[in-house]
C-alpha cells in the first residue's frame, strides 16, 4: 500500500516548473492560435470551455493537496507558480476561442487586484500580443467582401496582421493614392461565435437565479449580448469613427482614424493608420510627470468630449485602443463599443451628472436609489452603493488636483466592487456591468501614467462648450 506522501508525489509534475511561463511558452500558445479558424458551433465552444473549467480546477486541487506537507513559505510559491500555469492554459483557451470569452480576458487583465497578479501579467497579452488568424483562414471572406483579391484593392496589402483583438484583425495597407491604412477584418463566423458563447456562459449564472437579483442580473447579460453583437458590425463603427472624428480639431492633440468607406463593408473597414506607441512602450520609455498626466489629461479630455458633446459612451477604454503619437497628440481606437446617450439613458444621465457636480450625499443617494432600484429599507446596500459611487466620483466633484496613483485609493475602489460582487448585489440597469467595466479601465490608465489631474476643471470646461443649462445645480 502507498503512502500518502508517495501518493501527493506521484501527481502530475507540470504545476511544479518555476516561475512565470517563457517567452517560448507563451509564443507557442500564441502561434497555435493563428493556426486555427474560430469555433462556431455551440457544443464545441461549450466543450473547449468545460475542458478550460476541469483543467483549472484540478491544477488547485493538486496545489490543495501538496499543501498539507509543504512549509508556509513552499506553499505560497507553488501557488504562485499555479496562477502562472492556470493562467497560461487560460490564454490558451481564450485565444482558441477569440470572441466573448477573450473580452472576459481582457477585462481580468485590466482589474488588478481582482485576479491574481500572475493571471493579469499573462492575460495582458490578449490586449498587445494576441495572435493574428492565418490569412489563408481569411482570404476568401475578404475576397467576397471586398469583391477583389486585396492586392488589387490596394497598392500594397500586408498578409501578416500588425494587431489582433476579440472579433477581428488589423492588416497594413497602402492605397493606390499612396495613403497607409490600417484594414480591420472580421473573423469569419465571430458574430456567430459570440451569440454563441452567451448562450454557454448563461449556463454559469444559473446558481444566480436563487438570488433577488437574477432578474436584474439576466437583463445585464442580455444587453451585454446585444452590444457585442453590434460591435460585428463594422459599418456602425465606421459611423461612430465618423462621428467621434467631428468633435476634435487639430489643437486638440487628440486624434480619430479617417474612415475610407470605398474599401471598408459590415466585415471590411479601411482606416487611416495612426504611427504610435501604446501604454506599456510609452512608459518604457520613462516619461516626465508632468508628460503621464498631459496623457491622462487627453485621456479624459476625449472621453468627456464623446460623452457631452457627442452623446456618445466610449466603453472601449483600455490600454489597447489608445496610442501615444509624436507631438503629445493622443489616437484613439476603436468605435465598435459604443452606448447612445439619448432618450430615457439621457435623461437619467442628466440625474447622475447633479451628483457628479455637486458631491453632496443626498444627490448621490438619490442617483443611486434610482440606478439600482434601491429601497429605503435596504440599509446595508445603499451604504455600499454609496461608498462606491463616493469612490468613483470624489475625483470629479471634489475639485483640484487628485493624484491617481494613490495605491491606497485605487484598491479601495477594488475592494469595494469586489464587495458588492460577493454580496451579490447586482439589481442596477441592464447597461451597469459595461459602464463598471469602463469606469475601471479609465482609472487603472491614469493609476498606471501616476496623473496628478484636475478632472473637475476638464468636465466643466466639456459641459460648458455644449451650452447645456445647469444653472438650477452648478455653480
Amino acid at each position: 500500500m502507498a503512502t500518502v506522501t508517495e501518493l501527493i508525489a506521484a501527481l502530475p509534475e507540470e504545476d511544479l516548473a518555476i516561475g512565470s511561463p517563457s517567452a517560448k511558452e507563451i509564443s507557442d500558445v500564441l502561434s497555435r492560435a493563428s493556426q486555427q479558424p474560430v469555433p462556431v458551433g455551440r457544443f464545441r465552444r461549450l466543450t473547449a470551455l468545460g475542458t478550460l473549467q476541469a483543467k483549472i480546477g484540478a491544477a488547485y486541487l493538486f496545489h490543495w493537496l501538496r499543501g498539507f506537507f509543504k512549509s508556509a513559505d513552499e506553499n505560497k510559491r507553488l501557488l504562485a507558480e499555479t496562477h502562472w500555469k492556470t493562467a497560461l492554459r487560460m490564454l490558451d483557451s481564450m485565444t482558441y476561442l477569440r470572441g466573448a470569452v477573450m473580452k472576459v480576458g481582457q477585462t481580468l487583465a485590466t482589474f488588478p487586484d481582482i485576479a491574481p497578479p500572475e493571471f493579469v501579467e499573462t492575460l495582458q497579452k490578449l490586449h498587445f500580443d494576441a495572435p493574428p488568424m492565418h490569412w489563408s483562414l481569411l482570404k476568401e471572406m475578404v475576397n467576397n467582401e471586398l469583391c477583389d483579391d486585396p492586392e488589387s484593392v490596394f497598392a500594397s496589402f500586408d498578409k501578416q496582421a500588425f494587431a489582433a483583438a476579440s472579433l477581428g484583425q488589423v492588416h497594413g495597407a497602402t492605397l493606390k493614392s499612396g495613403e497607409e491604412v490600417a484594414v480591420k477584418i472580421q473573423y469569419p463566423g465571430i458574430a456567430r461565435a459570440v451569440e454563441s458563447d452567451f448562450r454557454n456562459l448563461t449556463l454559469f449564472l444559473l446558481p444566480a437565479r436563487l438570488t433577488k437579483d437574477w432578474e436584474s442580473t439576466k437583463d445585464q447579460f442580455a444587453d451585454l449580448s446585444r452590444r457585442l453583437a453590434l460591435e460585428a458590425d463594422y459599418e456602425l463603427e465606421a459611423a461612430n469613427l465618423r462621428k467621434a472624428a467631428a468633435l476634435f480639431h487639430e489643437e486638440d492633440g487628440i486624434v480619430i482614424p479617417r474612415v475610407y468607406p470605398q474599401w471598408s463593408t459590415a466585415r471590411v473597414l479601411t482606416m487611416e493608420r495612426l504611427p504610435g506607441i501604446h501604454l506599456r512602450e510609452y512608459l518604457d520609455t520613462h516619461p516626465s510627470q508632468e508628460e503621464r498626466t498631459e496623457v491622462g489629461r487627453k485621456i479624459l479630455r476625449a472621453w468627456y468630449r464623446m460623452m457631452y458633446a457627442g452623446k456618445m459612451f466610449y466603453v472601449d477604454v483600455h490600454p489597447g485602443n489608445l496610442l501615444m503619437m509624436e507631438g503629445g497628440r493622443l489616437g484613439v481606437l476603436d468605435f465598435g463599443f459604443i452606448m447612445p446617450i439619448e432618450g430615457e439613458e439621457g435623461e437619467l444621465f442628466r440625474k447622475m451628472d447633479r451628483a457628479l457636480t455637486t458631491g453632496r450625499i443626498e444627490d448621490r443617494l438619490a442617483a443611486n436609489k434610482e440606478w439600482c432600484n434601491l429601497r429605503d429599507d435596504e440599509t446595508d446596500r445603499i451604504n455600499l452603493h454609496e461608498q462606491y459611487a463616493d469612490w468613483c466620483w470624489r475625483p470629479r466633484y471634489c475639485g483640484g488636483v487628485f493624484d491617481f496613483g494613490n495605491e491606497t485609493d485605487f484598491r479601495e475602489g477594488i475592494r469595494l466592487f469586489t464587495e458588492m460582487f460577493r454580496r451579490r448585489y447586482s439589481r442596477a440597469r441592464p447597461n451597469t456591468p459595461a459602464i463598471a467595466r469602463c469606469q475601471f479601465a479609465w482609472r487603472s490608465m491614469l493609476y498606471q501614467l501616476k496623473a496628478k489631474i484636475n478632472i473637475r476643471d476638464i468636465a466643466e470646461e466639456e459641459v460648458k462648450a455644449t451650452g447645456w443649462d445647469r444653472s438650477e445645480y452648478a455653480e
